[in-house]
C-alpha cells in the first residue's frame, strides 16, 4: 500500500481533535505521540522519528533514533462526546526500515507467524480487565471511590457509570462487550470484550486502558491498572482466555475421544504453559507489586497446575456454552506489565510443549490454597513468591532468552534488577514500625 490507500483513514480525522500514536515501553507503561493527520498517508508508510533512549530499554543515547509507526489496522476514532481522538497502536522500526528487535509488539508478531508457519495454527485470545476507580492519583485514607462489593449496585454507584460510559465509547468504535461488573473489593471493576485475534486483543488493550483512563478523569476519578493497590483484598487480575484453531479456522481444543474432552493438543499446550510459568513469570507479573497478590483465598493462583473450571488454579478450563468454545484462562497475569510481551510469553511457553510432548498431568482438585500449608521458603511447584525469586527464574532461563532475543532479554533484565534494587534498598512504613522502638 501507499501514501494515497489511506484516504478512508485521514477523511475519518478530519473530525478528530487530535491524533496519536500509542505503544507500551518494556515496563508497561503507556507512551503516546501526537502527528498531524494531514499526513497520516505518508506517517503510516515512514512513520515519526523518535528519541529511543528516552524509551526505556529501547535505545542507547550514542543511538537513539527509531521510528514509530501506526499500525493502520488498530485505527480507530474515538469519539469522548465534545472531543474525538484518532488511536493508533504504533509499532517500532530502526533506521534502516527493519523492525526493532526490542519492541515488544514485533516480539508477538513473530510468536504468532510461528505457531502459523511451523504448526498450522492460529489463536483466539480474549483478556478481561480489572482496574479500580479511586478518589485521587496519591495514596490515602480516603483513596476509595466505593465500599461494594462483587456484582454490588448502588444508586450513587459512580463506578457503574464509568463502566456504561467506556462499553459505550468503545461501541462506536465498533467493539462489542459481553458483560461488566463491579469486582471483588471497593472500587474495583471489571469489562469484558469480545475476544479476536493476539495481536488486536493487544492493541485493543491499549485502547481500552486510554479511554478507561479518560472516561474516569472526566467523572473526577483516577483509574489504575496497579496490580494490587490494597493490602488484604483482591487484586487486579488481567484473566487472558485462548483458544487454539487450525488453518481453516476450526477450534481444536475439544476431543470428545479423550479425558475431560480436552484434545491432546491443548493438554502440550497447557503443559508447556505450566512448566514454563516461573520463567516467564517476570512477564506475566512484571512488577514488585504484583508478588503482593500471590497469597491465599485471594483468587490469584499460588500453584502451577490446571483445574476444570477452578478459580484457584493457574490454568481453567472455564465452562463453555459449546465445545467450539472450548478453551483454556490463564490466571497468574496482572494489567500492569506489557501485553504484548505476556501475549508472547503465553504462546511461546504453549507451543514450546507442544514441541516436546509436555504433559499437563492431573487436574488440581478442590482449593490449591488449602494445599498450600507448609509451604518452602523456594518450592518450584509453586509460582515465584516475590519479585527477586522471579528474576532469579528468569535469569536461569534459556528459554526466555530465546524468545526474546539476546538484547532485548538483557535490556529487560537491567530494568527489572534495578527496579529490585530500588525496592531492596528503600526503607517501608512497614519497617518503621516494626523496627524503630529496639
Amino acid at each position: 500500500m501507499n501514501a494515497n490507500d489511506y484516504d478512508g483513514i485521514k477523511y475519518q480525522l478530519e473530525d478528530a481533535f487530535s491524533t496519536r500514536i500509542f505503544f507500551k515501553d518494556l515496563h508497561g507503561r503507556m507512551k503516546t505521540v501526537n502527528i498531524n493527520p494531514d499526513d497520516i498517508g505518508d506517517i503510516i508508510e515512514n512513520g515519526v522519528g523518535i528519541d529511543g533512549s528516552s524509551i526505556p530499554g529501547l535505545a542507547t543515547v550514542d543511538n537513539s533514533d527509531r521510528v514509530l509507526k501506526p499500525v493502520p489496522e488498530s485505527f480507530r476514532l474515538v469519539d469522548f462526546g465534545d472531543v474525538k481522538i484518532g488511536f493508533f497502536a504504533g509499532s517500532v522500526y530502526e533506521q534502516d526500515g527493519s523492525r526493532s528487535g526490542l519492541d515488544p509488539r514485533y516480539i508477538l508478531e513473530k510468536a504468532v507467524d510461528t505457531a502459523s508457519e511451523e504448526f498450522g495454527f492460529r489463536f483466539i485470545t480474549g483478556p478481561e480487565h480489572e482496574f479500580f476507580l479511586l478518589q485521587d492519583d496519591e495514596f490515602g485514607e480516603d483513596i476509595h471511590s466505593d465500599a461494594l462489593g462483587y456484582f454490588s449496585s448502588a444508586p450513587t454507584d459512580a463506578g457503574d457509570a464509568v463502566r456504561q460510559d467506556i462499553v459505550n465509547i468503545l461501541a462506536e468504535c465498533g467493539i462489542k462487550y459481553e458483560k461488566t461488573h463491579h469486582e471483588v473489593t471497593s472500587s474495583q471493576h471489571e469489562v469484558n470484550l469480545e475476544a479476536g485475534d493476539p495481536l488486536s486483543m493487544a492493541d485493543r488493550t491499549l485502547l481500552f486502558e486510554f479511554v478507561t483512563k479518560e472516561v474516569a478523569a472526566r467523572h473526577g476519578l483516577h483509574a489504575t491498572f496497579m496490580s494490587k493497590p490494597f493490602t488484604g483484598e483482591n487484586r487486579n487480575a488481567f484473566h487472558i482466555h485462548l483458544s487454539i484453531l487450525d488453518n481453516v479456522g476450526d477450534n481444536i481444543c475439544h476431543d470428545p475421544d479423550k479425558e475431560y474432552g480436552l484434545s491432546e493438543t491443548l493438554m502440550h499446550f497447557i503443559g508447556g504453559v505450566t512448566d514454563k510459568a516461573r520463567e516467564i513469570s517476570i512477564l506475566l507479573a512484571s512488577t514488585v507489586n504484583s508478588y503482593k497478590a500471590y497469597v491465599l483465598d485471594k483468587e490469584a493462583p499460588v500453584i502451577r497446575g490446571w483445574g476444570l473450571r477452578n478459580r484457584s488454579s493457574m490454568v481453567r478450563i472455564p465452562h463453555a456454552k459449546s465445545t467450539k468454545a472450548t478453551r483454556m484462562e490463564l490466571r497468574c497475569a496482572d494489567p500492569a506489565g506489557n501485553v504484548y510481551l505476556q501475549f508472547a510469553g503465553l504462546i511461546n511457553a504453549g507451543l514450546e510443549g507442544i514441541r516436546k510432548g509436555t504433559g499437563a498431568g492431573k487436574p488440581d482438585s478442590g482449593s490449591t490454597y488449602k494445599k498450600s500449608s507448609g509451604r518452602k521458603v523456594y518450592d518450584r511447584k509453586y509460582l515465584p513468591r516475590d519479585f527477586f525469586e522471579a528474576l532469579m527464574e528468569a535469569e536461569r532461563s534459556g528459554f526466555l532468552k530465546g524468545m526474546l532475543g539476546e538484547e532485548l532479554y538483557k535490556n529487560y533484565m537491567t530494568l527489572k534488577v534495578n527496579e529490585w534494587e530500588e525496592y531492596r534498598t528503600t526503607i517501608t512504613d512497614f519497617e518503621h514500625n516494626k523496627y524503630l522502638s529496639i
